[in-house]
């Protein structure tokens, strides 16, 4: 029991850690708003691919020997659904319908991924989840109806940023729910070293995207907007890319599918944090609604799986 507790609160500490690291994410389309999501895409991956290149150099020779061709295939759908698809989504949800409105979207993340888990053997009832399900469905609507109440841009930009948010939530879903499988498949292969893995090929994907990307848009530039692109990209792709997936890849295999979906909450509560300093205000009467609704959904989320494993 002890180690199962040990166990549970490290996972517990590594998803609040992935998801403080990860609501910068929603910061950087705002940081360098002159460019477009998928030149910031192409930014943050070239950069998240040449450091986990290097970083991964010393075991290269020993993991290729591990990784098979399914492997490989693996990677490259995790890599286009949980980074290049995902962030090219997020990026114009953020700059097209503002941050409260993705994360709106996104705080319907753990609601998606714990009803797949919910499927999973041994896995707790739905029933007992559904408390916590209601909670943060609550809380997400709390942030949607502040958001579309007051929208800062016009009826067709609100729309777009809507469905570019949903495109973004079916993206990490899937990607969640497979990096997970893997993960448990791969006992030979640490959670970092997956990660790092997972950086090489979406560095590859972004290679394939700098052609599309300067056709698509040839504004100019001055050197100072591409040393804050340079910045913002090396900075999300250290803190969210490397930092923030191996903290996420640790959780991943310390706590079950239907725990997991409810840490990604964490990515939402900070990213509205960040984007209250960002805007130099306090939260609203709703915003502040859908704080505590969510924290509640987690504990619980959090007291169920508790319950599920002490003994009878």
């Amino acid at each position: 029991m002890l180690s199962r507790v040990s166990s549970g609160t490290l996972g517990l500490l590594c998803g609040m850690g992935a998801g403080a690291l990860w609501g910068l994410v929603f910061l950087a389309p705002e940081l360098a708003r002159a460019f477009t999501p998928l030149q910031l895409t192409v930014g943050r991956y070239l950069a998240y691919g040449v450091i986990s290149g290097v970083l991964i150099a010393p075991r290269w020779k020993s993991l290729v020997a591990v990784i098979t061709g399914r492997e490989w295939r693996a990677l490259c759908w995790l890599a286009l659904t949980g980074n290049t698809l995902y962030y090219i989504f997020l990026s114009s949800a953020v700059q097209t319908g503002g941050i409260a409105m993705t994360s709106l979207v996104i705080g319907f993340l753990p609601v998606a991924v714990t009803l797949i888990g919910s499927r999973a053997h041994g896995a707790v009832p739905v029933v007992k989840l559904l408390p916590s399900l209601l909670l943060c469905a609550g809380g997400a609507v709390c942030i949607g109806w502040q958001a579309l109440a007051v929208p800062a841009q016009s009826p067709v930009a609100q729309l777009v940023g809507l469905l570019c948010a949903v495109g973004a939530l079916i993206s990490w879903t899937i990607y969640a729910v497979g990096n997970r499988h893997w993960l448990e498949k791969l006992g030979t292969v640490s959670a970092q070293d997956w990660n790092l893995l997972t950086g090489v090929v979406t560095g590859g994907q972004a290679l394939l995207l700098i052609p599309i990307a300067l056709v698509l848009d040839r504004t100019h530039h001055d050197v100072s907007a591409w040393m804050q692109f340079a910045s913002v990209s090396i900075g999300v792709a250290v803190v969210a890319s490397i930092i923030g997936n191996a903290l996420w890849n640790r959780m991943s295999r310390l706590l079950p599918l239907t725990l997991v979906g409810q840490m990604i909450l964490f990515e939402t509560l900070f990213a509205l944090i960040y984007g209250f300093v960002w805007e130099q205000r306090l939260p609203t009467v709703l915003e502040a609604a859908a704080f505590v609704l969510i924290c509640a959904g987690v504990i619980s989320c959090i007291s169920a799986h508790r319950t599920q494993v002490e003994p009878h």
